[in-house]
């Protein structure tokens, strides 16, 4: 089996412009626990997950570290986590660099995809354009059916 074979086709997106609100809006009202990012040409610029919201300091839920690992760490990096904690637009707080496959990747190469990066989900591209999202859930109806068949 291949990605295109279980994948949720045109998967629910939003814009790296929308606000933190509505991203968290359309989350809670579809239940989902991640969205995609593409911007106005229908390119994927990046993943929205719960993670990456839960993450503010106006909830204090930022990430606290040392002062000596912050020290460690520079300015650089702290100036970029400081902007996905007090952003206010899902460009400010997504992970731009989603992972993706193709439609013919194998479901053995996804399933190790997200063991190897910890991930919930996988969005699938064809020539950098969202065409379907592979997550648990549908790795495990494909199997349910498998073991039914």
């Amino acid at each position: 089996m291949r990605a295109a074979d279980v994948m949720t086709p045109d998967p629910v997106c939003i814009s790296p412009d929308a606000s933190i609100a509505d991203a968290i809006r359309l989350l809670l009202e579809r239940k989902f626990s991640g969205l995609p990012v593409v911007d106005a040409r229908g390119s994927l610029v990046g993943i929205v997950t719960e993670g990456d919201l839960l993450r503010r300091t106006e909830t204090g839920t930022q990430r606290k570290r040392p002062s000596w690992i912050e020290f460690l760490m520079g300015p650089g990096r702290l100036a970029t986590e400081y902007v996905q904690t007090t952003g206010r637009k899902v460009n400010d707080v997504m992970t731009p660099e989603a992972r993706t496959v193709t439609e013919d990747a194998p479901l053995d190469e996804i399933v190790h995809l997200m063991e190897r990066h910890q991930i919930k989900r996988v969005l699938v591209v064809r020539d950098s354009k969202l065409v379907g999202i592979v997550t648990r859930a549908n790795l495990l109806h494909a199997r349910a059916n498998l073991l039914h068949a």
